[in-house]
């Protein structure tokens, strides 16, 4: 192994970790060494892998890789302006950007590849499949895997064969909340750079925001706690359509509104989210209204900003204006009742037109309201 372990504390470590999971003594590795890690090599060892077997980096069959270019063009074509940028940051240190599908198979490259160097040559190649199975661990099947940002250095990765790479990895989301491929950065025996790992987190959200923001919408809403401006990575982001029902969102936003991925056929209303009326947010739009903090259902209040499609958030001077049925200090049970009959009302006692644009079944209205059917 090219590891040079004598002469580096931290590939020493890496090394003595290796050992102990290859002997069967993983209990015994060291707390502070990532567990996922651990994880990943039992995993290779299970599916009846040796670290010292030659890797081959054979590419998939033309036939599948017309299927998963197919697939994977609204992921590429999102991250392509993102690698264009990225190729530039990273083109003095001898690293370079590896896209892949959900499968771990490479459907984009870009950066300054040497394509002299075998090493590199042999993974940066459209249709190339890096999943686990196929090359063991790497940051492309760890991020995959774990969901989250990683960096791996040399010997933390399982082969041998792939003890020469350094690279960091993040997955990347589709605007329905599931993960659609992962954004890899990698050098060849090149100096270990974990700082890395912040960068291809940026640039995978970057990504996402920038598929979400390509698709069909009639608004968005960039959603934060308060206090925070808008315009920035941290914001969440949601997409609607005319009629108020999310058609897609950003992982921070998915983690505020604790949301699940997109249900087939079942699209989320707005309103069953947020505590105010729906109607409101297209209102702000139309007005180039400033930031609000609305109520959720949950309890919790968002700073929103209702943007339509196209427009850019801008950090803004004035406060946060609270919605009319959020003032006071009424409960949250007394502000649901409040709008549910303020949208009956609105509707001329048309319960069953009220429940449609709450998002919410008749039979909750009749009961918030007292109602007989």
């Amino acid at each position: 192994m090219p590891l040079t372990a004598h002469a580096n504390p931290r590939l020493r470590h890496i090394e003595q970790a290796r050992n102990l999971v290859f002997e069967g003594r993983s209990t015994e590795v060291s707390s502070e060494f990532s567990p996922w890690i651990t994880r990943s090599w039992q995993r290779c060892l299970d599916m009846g892998l040796q670290p010292a077997e030659g890797v081959g980096f054979e590419a998939v069959s033309a036939q599948q890789m017309r299927r998963v270019q197919e697939m994977s063009q609204p992921l590429v074509q999102a991250a392509h302006p993102v690698l264009a940028e990225l190729a530039r940051a990273i083109a003095d240190i001898r690293y370079f950007a590896i896209l892949t599908n959900a499968e771990g198979i490479v459907v984009d490259v870009h950066g300054p590849v040497d394509r002299q160097d075998r090493r590199a040559d042999v993974i940066a190649r459209v249709g190339v499949d890096l999943s686990e199975k196929a090359v063991g661990t790497t940051a492309i099947s760890a991020a995959l895997s774990e969901l989250q940002a990683v960096w791996l250095h040399r010997g933390e990765h399982f082969f041998n064969d792939t003890g020469v790479y350094s690279c960091a990895g993040a997955p990347v989301f589709s605007p329905d909340g599931l993960c659609a491929g992962m954004l890899d950065l990698t050098g060849v025996e090149t100096v270990e750079r974990p700082a890395l790992k912040h960068m291809v987190r940026r640039a995978a959200r970057n990504i996402e925001n920038s598929w979400l923001l390509s698709n069909a919408h009639a608004l968005v809403l960039r959603v934060n706690w308060p206090g925070n401006q808008p315009g920035d990575n941290s914001d969440g982001l949601l997409t609607l359509d005319p009629e108020g029902h999310i058609v897609g969102a950003n992982p921070a936003a998915r983690q505020m509104l604790s949301m699940s991925p997109a249900r087939l056929g079942q699209p989320l209303h707005v309103s069953e989210v947020f505590a105010s009326p729906w109607e409101s947010l297209f209102d702000a739009a139309q007005r180039d209204a400033h930031l609000q903090e609305l109520p959720l259902w949950s309890g919790l209040r968002l700073q929103t900003q209702a943007l339509r499609p196209g427009k850019k958030a801008s950090a803004l001077s004035q406060p946060p204006q609270a919605p009319a049925t959020a003032s006071g200090s009424k409960p949250l049970r007394d502000l649901q009742t409040d709008l549910i009959r303020d949208t009956v009302t609105r509707m001329k006692g048309n319960v069953a037109e009220a429940a449609r644009i709450l998002g919410i079944s008749r039979a909750t209205v009749y009961r918030k309201l007292g109602l007989r059917k």
